[in-house]
């Protein structure tokens, strides 16, 4: 006898385990932002749309999409390309932009000194000048030290910035202030470090809170404040939007620049949500030559207009366009 057909057999013909579903394709937020940001670049460099290099680019993403499982090795060659080809045009998009300018470059504990660097270098290569490198201290940033740098502020206060800032500033706004006096100036020319500068730098490096500089002959209109190590500590974030505001208050422009991670829900994500942002320009992927470039150009956005949001995670877009 026969076997009799099962009823519903055939809804079984396709088995969960033989069904074959196409992957997603994977494009990392990095490949990403730089591949905007050469876009971007290529367009500000006067490259037309549809043929040269950037035909490329776009054929790169394409074939991006098209893969299935695209391989490490392929994802890392095209994120090599795109920041090669971001480093090539970087001169012309950023050329004579900070031109005649300088900028105070003060960095928090654990920045990475080969980013640091590469900004230097690139404010150089935007016709800019670094007035001095300011580094401050672990104990500046440290809720535990908040005794020391209230006192010191105080006394600042009342010996060299009497009317410069005001009494009722808080503990790190106020340090910021001081800070924004001896390292930045609100005349987009930039003037002489004079004595007042020069006390204020004395006595903040000789409480251990900063590293003195080396002789410093100017201080900037621009301010480019680098992110180093996310403490997390209770109290930290309140201390990085003080400082940041501080400095805006005494600056023509301020730039808080962090790396790709610092972006989200990192430091530089979380100081967005700060009142503090909307006086401070902010950008994250600094560890990118894109977002080395983008800073740059925030940095002459800053001179007119202050705050935004950009890079990797900004609200406002990878690069100020206007």
């Amino acid at each position: 006898m026969g076997r009799r057909p099962v009823p519903g057999r055939h809804q079984h013909d396709v088995r969960p385990d033989r069904q074959r579903t196409r992957n997603p394709p994977v494009i990392t937020l990095r490949h990403h932002l730089l591949t905007v940001v050469a876009v971007f670049l290529a367009l500000a460099a006067g490259i037309v749309l549809g043929g040269g290099p950037l035909s490329d680019v776009n054929q790169s993403v394409v074939t991006a999409g098209n893969d299935d499982e695209p391989a490490p090795a392929a994802d890392r060659a095209r994120t090599d390309y795109t920041e090669s080809f971001v480093s090539a045009l970087g001169p012309g998009a950023v050329g004579g932009r900070l031109a005649e300018r300088s900028v105070a470059l003060v960095t928090l504990p654990g920045a990475d000194e080969q980013v640091v660097a590469a900004l230097a270098e690139q404010v150089a290569a935007s016709g800019g000048s670094v007035s001095a490198r300011y580094e401050l201290s672990d104990d500046l940033v440290d809720p535990g030290q908040k005794s020391l740098v209230d006192t010191l502020g105080s006394q600042l206060l009342t010996q060299q910035a009497e009317g410069d800032v005001a009494a009722e500033a808080s503990t790190y706004d106020r340090i910021g202030q001081l800070l924004g006096l001896a390292v930045a100036t609100k005349d987009v020319e930039g003037q002489e470090v004079n004595g007042k500068a020069r006390a204020i730098v004395d006595a903040v490096s000789g409480a251990g809170l900063m590293a003195k500089p080396d002789e410093v002959s100017q201080r900037a209109p621009l301010v480019l404040l680098v992110l180093g190590t996310d403490a997390r500590d209770e109290g930290a974030d309140a201390i990085l939007a003080g400082l940041a505001q501080g400095l805006a208050a005494q600056s023509v422009g301020v730039v808080l620049a962090g790396t790709t991670a610092d972006g989200g829900d990192g430091q530089l994500g979380r100081f967005r949500a700060d009142p503090a942002a909307s006086g401070v320009a902010s950008l994250d992927g600094i560890d990118t030559t894109a977002g080395r470039v983008a800073t740059m150009i925030t940095l002459q956005r800053s001179l007119a207009t202050p705050g935004g949001a950009f890079g990797a995670s900004g609200a406002d877009g990878p690069v100020p366009l206007g």
